[in-house]
């Protein structure tokens, strides 16, 4: 058997037949990662997505949930406003924020509890979406963690073909898969 050196590969010659030697390195697998990056993001949002080392997904996530935070406050003031002027108009004051100057109310005591109904609804919506950016956190994390241990290789690719049909001009959908073995 002999061996010779070229271009940072060796080559054995066995028997007529020529075997490059290639050195492929793996990173060691582990399994747990993913459920300790949903873990992480569960404890603390965003720390999942650093455990993965996807930094730009944070302020996303973040700003999801502080946009959820936000519209519950803001509709929980409103909330507290109509309810306040319509306790008021119950008990037979004519001096909350919603009275005109005459006689007659801007708003009736009907639209304020429309209006009180409206702001109910819009806090629950505003958890959901806080409760809902969390989950996407949690999921992210966990399915970021599963693909970065998922081996693609370079000479794997995937690409749509569309040709032209030249007996009937009908166009050709497809598909093809490309393994490139070297």
């Amino acid at each position: 058997m002999v061996a010779q050196e070229s271009d940072s590969l060796s080559v054995k010659s066995e028997n007529g037949l020529i075997i490059k030697e290639t050195v492929i390195t793996n990173e060691e697998y582990n399994p747990l990662a993913p459920a300790k990056a949903a873990f992480y993001s569960a404890v603390l949002p965003g720390l999942g997505q650093a455990y993965n080392k996807k930094y730009w997904k944070i302020p996303i996530i973040y700003a999801g949930m502080a946009v959820g935070v936000y519209f519950y406050i803001e509709n929980d003031k409103q909330y507290d406003r109509f309810r306040d002027a319509y306790k008021s108009r119950l008990a037979g004051f004519t001096d909350d924020e919603f009275w005109g100057d005459g006689e007659t109310a801007i708003v009736s005591t009907d639209r304020l509890i429309d209006a009180q109904k409206d702001s109910k609804r819009n806090k629950d919506l505003s958890i959901v979406v806080t409760g809902v950016f969390y989950l996407l956190n949690i999921i992210d994390a966990n399915v970021d963690a599963h693909l970065q241990q998922f081996n693609v290789s370079e000479e794997l690719s995937l690409e749509p073909n569309i040709n032209i049909n030249p007996l009937n001009s009908k166009t050709n959908y497809g598909l093809s898969l490309k393994y490139n073995i070297k």
